[in-house]
């Protein structure tokens, strides 16, 4: 429960299924970063995974192809801080954010017309406005 990784109210990635590695990060940081390791990479494997649908499954895969790899790992990395524990709180962060958006499914757009009232009025003021226009015309008279 504790290693738990919340996605949405309904969705919790069990710390089970995900690996969590460190190792040295580059970077600013001196003597520090060449001795401690404090870059974290998550990796978790979207086709194994009990926590997700099917359909939610495709949908991770089609969004997040780019990101993953050929045996279907979500792999993220973090060396943004000093401190290992920040690092892995962002890279978790992050992983739930990237999982979140792809399982995201957007509203579909529903056609809409323009009313009749509308279309009268958009004309009448058409032809109230080229009057207006014609009234500006010097006239070349006799």
């Amino acid at each position: 429960m504790k290693d738990d990784l919340l996605i949405k109210n309904n969705l919790v990635i069990p710390g089970h299924e995900l690996e969590i590695k460190t190792s040295r990060a580059g970077g600013p940081g001196g003597q520090h970063v060449n001795k401690s390791n404090t870059r974290i990479s998550v990796r978790w494997n979207v086709q194994t995974t009990k926590v997700l649908t099917q359909e939610q499954k495709e949908r991770v895969l089609q969004k997040l192809q780019s990101r993953l790899t050929d045996e279907g790992d979500l792999i993220v990395h973090n060396g943004s801080t000093r401190s290992q524990i920040q690092n892995k709180k962002l890279a978790l962060a992050n992983l739930a954010k990237l999982v979140k958006n792809a399982l995201h499914v957007p509203k579909k757009r529903m056609k809409t017309r323009i009313s009749k009232g509308a279309k009268e009025a958009r004309l009448k003021d058409k032809t109230r406005r080229s009057e207006i226009k014609k009234l500006r015309k010097k006239i070349v008279g006799d």
